[in-house]
């Protein structure tokens, strides 16, 4: 078994459902501190944070990840208990596996072999581990930037080990990822008897022909780097159970997925403004998950795109496609943030798992970009 399939193996079997670490972060300490890491524990609340940093004169390359995991779910479903790692036929199987301790595991091993070899990089390396990315991402990753600039750190350049890959290891990188905006919307109306509509103001009814407005919008035209906006209702409630009554309110969940085209408070003012056109009694709960941010060219980019064509035989796609991560806390610093790891088939799935080779190839991919960036 592999340096890198091994540590993977015991950072899967500490069952650190989140905000728990469950020790994760001491072992990656315990690796790191051999190799000249001065490593920082940056608590907060339920959340562990590790800040572990080799150099202290820049520019920064670091390294950001979590070790915390969603639950399994059902685990009578599982193939093999969900902490209790096991490699079958070829495949590692174990919650975390893919998002993301394989590639904590990966970062781990790319630095030993790096410095093993006698390198004398030409800047600072770092890693960023919380236990709160799958969490409220309140007292992670966003707290250690916070603190990390209150006391004069940057980061310039930061690799996230997000599991970017679609077909194989290294096929996809992801250079950015759109906003996130979520609203809560209350309809208010009046409570009345089914049977008097005239004495009553359905907020279902009301709402209705706004809700279609707002989903028939054409927000932006995206961009090169990035799709159109979206605005999706994800919930939808009314009603007091009974079946003649007339509800007084209605809340509706939406959220916006947003390219760099447009930006939250636009998007803010246009939905108000369709509200109101409505003539509706409404009040609106915004909060932001992340501004869209894009490296769409630079040092880093530079960098991912030779040590994955050498590594690979292949130049990755560019893409920023899915989700959010923790990148989107790291990026409004000015740090180039990109995101390469496993692929990302099974992730939150029961039975997760990664080919065990593919950790290797991705902790060798890490290595040479080190390589290409620092030298």
């Amino acid at each position: 078994m592999s340096e890198t399939l091994e540590l993977a193996s015991a950072l899967i079997a500490r069952r650190s459902v989140t905000p728990l670490d469950a020790g994760c972060q001491q072992l990656l300490a315990d690796r790191l501190q051999p190799l000249g890491f001065d490593c920082d524990r940056l608590d907060y609340g339920d959340v562990s944070n590790l800040w572990a940093r080799r150099g202290r004169a820049g520019p920064v390359f670091c390294f950001a990840g979590h070790t915390d995991v969603v639950p399994p779910g059902p685990e009578a479903q599982w193939r093999h208990p969900p902490f209790q790692p096991v490699v079958e036929d070829g495949l590692l199987y174990g919650r975390g596996a893919a998002d993301m301790k394989g590639s904590v595991a990966a970062f781990v091993t790319a630095l030993e072999r790096y410095l093993a070899d006698g390198h004398q990089p030409r800047g600072d390396i770092a890693l960023l581990i919380t236990s709160d990315e799958e969490g409220p991402a309140v007292d992670g990753t966003r707290r250690v930037i916070e603190t990390l600039s209150q006391r004069d750190e940057r980061i310039d350049w930061c690799l996230v080990g997000e599991p970017s890959s679609t077909e194989r290891v290294g096929d996809v990188v992801k250079v950015g990822r759109r906003g996130s905006l979520n609203g809560r919307l209350t309809v208010r109306g009046d409570q009345g008897h089914v049977a008097y509509p005239h004495l009553a103001r359905n907020p279902v009814h009301l709402a209705l022909a706004a809700l279609d407005t707002l989903q028939a919008t054409r927000w932006d035209e995206g961009n090169d780097h990035f799709p159109p906006t979206s605005f999706q209702i994800s919930n939808i409630n009314a009603g007091t159970g009974a079946t003649n009554v007339i509800p007084g309110e209605l809340e509706v969940l939406f959220n916006f997925r947003f390219s760099t085209e447009v930006t939250a408070e636009q998007l803010q003012q246009r939905v108000a403004a369709v509200l109101d056109d409505h003539n509706l009694d409404w009040a609106i709960d915004w909060s932001l998950s992340g501004e869209p941010f894009l490296t769409a060219e630079g040092d880093l980019v530079a960098a991912t795109q030779a040590a994955v064509q050498r590594v690979c035989g292949e130049p990755p796609v560019l893409s920023t496609s899915g989700g959010t991560s923790d990148g989107r806390f790291i990026a409004p610093t000015g740090a180039q943030v990109l995101e390469l790891g496993p692929v990302n088939a099974t992730i939150h799935k029961v039975n997760e798992h990664v080919r065990a080779a593919d950790l290797d190839r991705l902790s060798a991919i890490y290595e040479q970009m080190l390589r290409e960036l620092l030298g």
